[in-house]
């Protein structure tokens, strides 16, 4: 046997584990519940005698899912399935100690059961236990099928999760003509399904041919032929029923007449493809001005169709809820509703007032030159003057953003003076004992 020699040992924790039989099985290798043990694994265990008769060996028999591996009793001990270079049995005092080897390499992903038996010298105790394990995943996957999901998109399905590693890829072929070559250009992995995005629209109705190369599954088994492929329909896009607009059939009957090679045929069959992704490309229109289902880079050429005057970054969702309300904050401009609607909609803040701005003045008799005087601004700007009021403190990303929305949602000849928020809470300054000076360092509150 060979010797292991290891840099270092930790023992975290020890359990002692009191047995009540006498005649106990221990050491078993693979162990009860074992996962990913190797095809070719050797398979051992022992009997020990906790007493002082020790283990009578006639009596051991050893079965493995169910074929007898190993008896006592016989010559040989261990039958000719189990007897590979590393199998024996080598007996002490008080235990036995049985190897197998099997000749045949168990079975890919098998449970195997073990089953063993034996009495001491004498009867006096027996055993006759039964423990189980799984062998490793030795099977490569297989492909199950194929599906075109839409004209750049195809679904190739596993019948376990597989993984992509460099080097892998899918190749596509079509199985007739005409067709138009396409190309893998990204790949996405769900579990056991496999997301082909491609070059170019594949041709509708057309078989076509997809072959995994070099794709594995989680313990590295490599998909292998004839498993590694699958056929599926070319995607058709949906179109009205009642839809005629084949060209062959819009050509003079005198020229179908005169085809006698077919190749007039083949030449409009590839127009009609051309054809048809126009036709599908319309029909798609009504998606793509549609809110609620226009991909995120339309929604952008939306908002810029109608003018979106605000700079301000928003997700998929925010840009619909915009582009449904842009028109009308249009048409709220220049009233207090629509600035409050719109710093609704942008910060989720409700405004307390808009209020007139009334500037610190100088009062005749009162006011001290160079006090408490302060220049007010004219009447005519005071009366279009006003401040806008919120319940809570701003962060300053916030207060950009408000200002910005109210200068372009005000009527053109006011002004917005003032961001009126509340009052940082007021901190008293605590008395401390021994520290503090009264009328100094400390506030009576």
């Amino acid at each position: 046997m060979s010797t292991l020699e290891l840099p270092a040992l930790y023992v975290d924790s020890v359990a002692l584990v009191v047995s009540t039989p006498r005649l106990v099985v221990v050491n078993r290798d693979p162990s009860p519940g074992e996962s990913g043990v190797p095809v070719d694994a050797t398979l051992a265990l022992e009997l020990i005698d906790t007493g002082a008769d020790g283990v009578n060996r006639a009596s051991v028999h050893v079965w493995v899912d169910g074929v007898l591996a190993f008896d006592g009793g016989a010559l040989p001990e261990i039958t000719a399935a189990f007897a590979g270079p590393l199998a024996g049995a080598t007996q002490t005092a008080d235990t036995l100690r049985v190897a197998l080897h099997p000749l045949v390499p168990m079975a890919s992903l098998a449970t195997v059961s073990v089953r063993v038996a034996g009495q001491t010298v004498g009867g006096a105790a027996s055993v006759d236990e039964v423990y189980s394990f799984v062998v490793e995943d030795r099977t490569a996957p297989r492909v199950v099928g194929a599906q075109a999901l839409a004209q750049k998109t195809v679904r190739v399905a596993f019948d376990e999760p597989v993984l992509l590693p460099g080097g892998s890829s899918f190749v596509l072929t079509p199985k007739a003509a005409p067709a138009v070559p396409v190309a893998v250009v990204a790949s996405a992995i769900d579990g056991s399904v496999v997301l082909l995005t491609l070059d170019t629209e594949m041709t509708p109705d057309v078989v076509h041919e997809v072959v995994a190369l070099g794709v594995t599954d989680l313990f590295g088994n490599v998909v292998l032929a004839p498993y590694d492929r699958a056929t599926f329909t070319g995607f058709r896009p949906a179109r009205p029923q009642t839809r005629r607009f084949e060209l062959w059939r819009m050509l003079p009957k005198h020229n179908r007449r005169d085809d006698q090679t077919g190749d007039l045929f083949r030449f409009i069959a590839c127009m009609q493809e051309v054809t048809d992704l126009l036709l599908a490309d319309v029909d798609r229109w009504p998606d793509i001005f549609d809110l609620e289902r226009a991909p995120e880079s339309f929604l952008d050429l939306i908002l810029r169709d109608l003018g979106n005057p605000f700079p301000f970054e928003l997700d998929t969702m925010g840009k619909r809820r915009l582009a449904s309300v842009l028109v009308e904050m249009y048409r709220q401009k220049g009233t207090a509703k629509g600035i409050q609607n719109a710093i609704r909609f942008f910060l989720g803040i409700d405004i307390s007032a808009i209020s007139p701005f009334n500037a610190d003045t100088l009062t005749l008799g009162e006011s001290e030159l160079g006090i408490d005087w302060v220049l007010g601004p004219s009447d005519r700007f005071a009366r279009y003057a006003f401040n806008v009021e919120v319940a809570r403190i701003l962060a300053d990303r916030e207060r950009r953003q408000l200002r910005a929305i109210v200068e372009y949602l005000k009527p053109a000849h006011t002004h917005f003076v003032d961001l009126v928020e509340p009052l940082p809470p007021i901190l008293p300054n605590h008395w401390e004992l021994g520290l503090s000076d009264l009328g100094e360092t400390t506030d009576l509150h």
